[in-house]
């Protein structure tokens, strides 16, 4: 017995002195925009690893001897490098690799060009950090490209392609993030869930895009959140707010921290407009990113972020001066009460990844959202709709003389909602060979009450207005005993559930067909849900959503990548496409169902020995199932009934390389035509009809002063429907805005940054300091969200009066980083 004991010993002490005369080396594979390179292939003899989406790496190597360890990626140059480490020593190694340009095939192999195969757009954190905009961020860049159309530059909601502000899919580190409810208008919305100072990678699609993301009939974008390999402090201040992040990593790289604030106010656009008021829109989150390696199969992540956004509004005084030179008319409005609203988000998340080995990963995410909104308001409006002195020589010029319509309006609103909704997610990603396959199963409950609280009465020389559709009041040649009521009135009280069960699952390949480099990805997505809560009888409905892909590059001389996509994509209703405009739930709508197809080419070439692309898209979307809205300014109102048909197509170009050396800019231009047949009465133009867009997005520097950077943001877009009334019927108007444009302006003097380092003063402390002059509407070009509709008691004309967006509006601002 002594002697069987005696050898297990010394079999378990030799495993021991086998396993322990080892060493690690690890860290985080960083390319020259200091971004992390996954799949970055690391070998040492026979011992090998390859890096994570994070450019996480470890391997394990011999001891007491050279080892020689090399690093490569095809998009990349080779790093090799000698290390001799002790028993049981942990190396961190944070190798940069710089971009190589490889033939193979007479194909140029760059680093994006994964993403071009799949159709992805990906944009540069620090370029989403530079551009001036009112709305500066992500969102604010997004609209510089072509197919994304905004014409409020207060919002950081977006449409994509004809699609509306619901159609599009946000995700943050594989996480998919909510916005508010009740909002109603770009000055209300406050800060974007995404802070651009925790972003380290951001990709768009526009259109077409994979099983693996989820049902929504637009657009996706995918952020990814900083993993730091280091300390660092960064921090923005301006007259509009300021920011604040922190990046912190732990001495043995196992915890990682990044947390971000922010503060805005936007006094200084809201008071630059033309309604006299005294208003404090405040905004302020708090996001924090946690991660901690337990092993190197093992790590888990907390994503993070508190938000509370209080806006008060006190109208005082309006003028708005329109008409013509020879016949010049004026709204004078004369403004009582006010309106409080905040809204207060909290959100939450788990994610746990295990790297099985190096071709199996799973990750299992838990995520809670919960928002409050309160939306109260009492305003009174009461108006004069005059002619204007014009006589150049009066002393009264400019002032309305003769009153051609008196009246008011009486808005009053109580809303309230509260929502809570729950996910919990498992997905796999698995490679074998050169296939790869991704799945994923996922349960939502959404929970939300709600309280809708709104009615407006108008009064025109002192008769009051009836609701619309309703009894002529002929008024005073008539008289009418009917009781006065409300022009509008909705009031509803809704508790309502709503249960998910989604799952996807998808292949994709690269191989060669001929002399040309091919891929191929397909998948389906399938979603069941069902809709109960006090009142509502319940409903149970599924879908399946088939889509593919396929990419060839062409073995030819020319460098030319072509793509085709196609799918059949649904939107199972959220909460608000189930409420209809009289505030009632109705639980039976449908899913819209959309059928895309995408065909994209990607020409890459050199210009002034530069490298350039030229990337061209044309698209159809045919739309059945469609649940018909109104959009005033940012509020979208649904129908709920299904009732209408609708197609989108198109063309989206945009040329993006290096104009000036060394910095990137594009120019875009897209073309839609976007429209809807409701009840077989016809196609009309949807409310997102932006038949043209021109855009661009230029960096530049004064070539004999390098630190001043300047960078320029110019978007033109043809009007939108919605000069028409609210209430009015879309077939009998057909009105558009006028054309939206804007052009910012923005110029940084930059004192330190990864070039220009000091050693010694003031500026020591600094990694980077640079400061800012920035001017927003730089033309100050009258842009206008909407048409207040005035009556004229004589002629009985109802005039359109513009309300104009943001003017030139000027700031300073200046960005450090310790």
């Amino acid at each position: 017995m002594k002697t069987k004991l005696l050898l297990f010993g010394l079999f378990f002490f030799s495993l021991y002195i086998g396993f322990a005369q080892t060493a690690t080396i690890k860290g985080v594979i960083l390319d020259e925009n200091n971004l992390p390179v996954e799949q970055v292939n690391i070998k040492s003899g026979t011992q090998g690893a390859i890096s994570n989406s994070n450019g996480f790496y470890s391997l394990t190597i011999n001891v007491n001897e050279d080892v020689l360890v090399e690093f490569t990626h095809l998009s990349f140059k080779k790093i090799s490098s000698t290390f001799n480490l002790k028993n049981g020593e942990i190396y961190e190694f944070n190798p940069v690799m710089s971009t190589s340009l490889e033939q193979i095939a007479a194909v140029v192999v760059t680093s994006n060009r994964r993403k071009d195969i799949e159709g992805i757009i990906t944009l540069k954190p620090e370029t989403i950090r530079k551009i001036p905009g009112a709305n500066a961020g992500v969102e604010n860049l997004l609209m510089t490209l072509p197919g994304v159309s905004n014409n409020n530059e207060l919002s950081t909601q977006y449409s994509v392609r004809g699609g509306n502000y619901d159609e599009n899919l946000v995700y943050v580190n594989d996480i998919e993030v909510y916005r508010p409810f009740l909002i109603r208008s770009g000055q209300q919305e406050g800060l974007s869930f995404v802070n651009s100072n925790l972003v380290q990678n951001v990709d768009f699609s526009a259109g077409g895009f994979q099983a693996k993301y989820g049902d929504k009939l637009s657009s996706v974008l995918d952020i990814t959140y900083k993993t730091p390999y280091q300390f660092e402090v960064n921090a923005d201040l301006s007259l509009l707010g300021g920011s604040l992040s922190i990046e912190n990593i732990s001495k043995d790289s196992k915890f990682t921290s990044i947390v971000g604030l922010r503060y805005r106010d936007n006094s200084l656009l809201v008071d630059a407009k033309e309604t006299e008021t005294n208003v404090k829109p405040t905004f302020a989150d708090a996001q924090a990113f946690f991660t901690y390696k337990f092993t190197d199969k093992f790590q888990l992540s907390f994503l993070g972020n508190v938000s509370i956004n209080k806006y008060n509004f006190e109208p005082q005084t309006r003028q708005t001066n329109f008409g013509t030179l020879a016949d010049p008319i004026a709204l004078l409005v004369f403004y009582d009460g006010q309106e409080k609203d905040e809204y207060q988000t909290y959100f939450g998340a788990f994610k746990g990844t295990y790297f099985a080995n190096d071709d199996l990963t799973l990750k299992l995410i838990a995520s809670t959202y919960h928002t409050t909104e309160e939306e109260y308001f009492d305003i009174l409006a009461q108006y004069r709709l005059g002619e204007v002195n014009s006589d150049i020589g009066d002393e009264n010029l400019g002032e309305v003389e003769f009153s051609e319509g008196v009246g008011s309006q009486l808005n009053h609103g109580r809303n309230d909602l509260d929502a809570l909704i729950t996910n919990i997610e498992h997905k796999g990603d698995l490679t074998i060979d050169d296939n790869r396959i991704e799945w994923s199963v996922k349960y939502t409950h959404e929970d939300i009450r709600d309280r809708l609280v709104e009615w407006e009465t108008i009064d025109s020389a002192g008769f009051s207005i009836r609701p619309p559709k309703t009894a002529i009041n002929e008024q005073p040649y008539t008289s009418f005993s009917g009781p006065l009521e409300p022009y509008q009135n909705i009031r509803a009280t809704n508790s309502t559930q709503i249960n998910r069960l989604q799952a996807y699952a998808q292949w994709s390949k690269r191989s060669t067909l001929g002399n040309s480099d091919v891929w191929y990805n397909a998948g389906g997505r399938i979603h069941s849900w069902s809709v109960s809560g006090d009142g509502i009888s319940g409903s149970n409905q599924i879908v399946f959503s088939p889509r593919a892909q396929f990419t060839i590059k062409p073995n030819w001389e020319k460098d030319m990548l072509f793509r085709m996509s196609t799918g059949l994509y649904y939107q199972p209703p959220f909460y608000r496409e189930l409420r209809d405009a009289s505030g009632t739930i109705q639980p039976d709508v449908k899913a819209q169902k959309s059928l895309h197809i995408v065909l994209g080419n990607d020409y890459s070439f050199k210009m002034w020995d530069r490298p350039f692309k030229l990337t061209t898209e044309v698209y159809y979307k045919g739309i059945t199932d469609v649940n018909p809205y109104t959009l005033e300014n940012v509020r979208i109102r649904y129908a709920a009934n299904n009732n209408a048909k609708a197609y989108a197509y198109g063309l989206d170009m945009r040329l993006n390389g290096e104009f000036v050396p060394g910095t990137e800019s594009w120019f875009s231009f897209g073309f839609l035509k976007n429209e809807e047949n409701i009840d077989n009465r016809g196609y009309i133009a949807r409310p997102t009809d932006q038949r043209l867009k021109f855009a661009a997005l230029f960096q530049d520097y004064v070539p004999n002063v390098p630190n001043m950077k300047m960078y320029l943001n110019l978007v033109y877009n043809t009007g939108l429907p919605g000069g028409s009334p609210s209430y009015a019927d879309a077939y009998n108007y057909q009105n558009r805005l006028p054309d939206y444009k804007r052009a910012d302006l923005g110029l940084q003097f930059v004192v330190v940054d990864d070039k220009k380092q000091f050693d010694s003063g003031w500026r020591k402390p600094f990694k980077a300091l640079s400061f800012g002059f920035e001017i927003y509407n730089m033309f100050d070009a009258q842009n206008s969200i909407t048409n207040t509709w005035v009556r004229d008691v004589y002629s009985k004309r109802q005039y359109a009066i513009p309300n104009y967006l943001t003017p030139r509006v000027f700031n300073v601002k200046t960005s450090m980083r310790f």
